[in-house]
């Protein structure tokens, strides 16, 4: 790849990241002007934007937490021992999707079987 090409891919890379980030913010921008109760009753969009405004706050908490010094007082030590409980428990999530994949691949597999033996009748 030449620089060109590569200069090229990053731009594009980066306009996907822009317009992501733009239809973000105006999803936090709609969500923050929603009336009590409209993200529930609003439909999907309404439902997005509201979650959105949440979690924009949630975000801005955060990096006031962090900005401190730390979060909620914890000690670095006890946020790595939370984040490598965190990273246990999405193992064990990612191995029960692992599973649950499974289960569907094999049961898709037995009804395709059983159609093609019922075709061959």
């Amino acid at each position: 790849m030449d620089t060109q090409q590569f200069m090229r891919f990053m731009a594009a890379w980066a306009l996907v990241h822009e317009t992501a980030d733009e239809g973000w913010k105006s999803a936090v921008e709609r969500g923050r002007a929603q009336a009590a109760g409209e993200m529930a009753d609003g439909g999907p969009e309404a439902f997005v934007d509201g979650l959105s405004a949440m979690i924009a706050e949630e975000t801005e908490r955060l990096k006031a937490a962090l900005a401190e010094g730390g979060v909620e007082g914890a000690s670095k030590a006890e946020v790595a021992e939370r984040l490598d409980e965190l990273a246990f428990e999405v193992g064990e999530l990612r191995g029960r999707i692992e599973t649950l994949q499974a289960s569907i691949d094999a049961l898709d597999a037995s009804r395709d079987a059983s159609h093609d033996s019922v075709r061959d009748e």
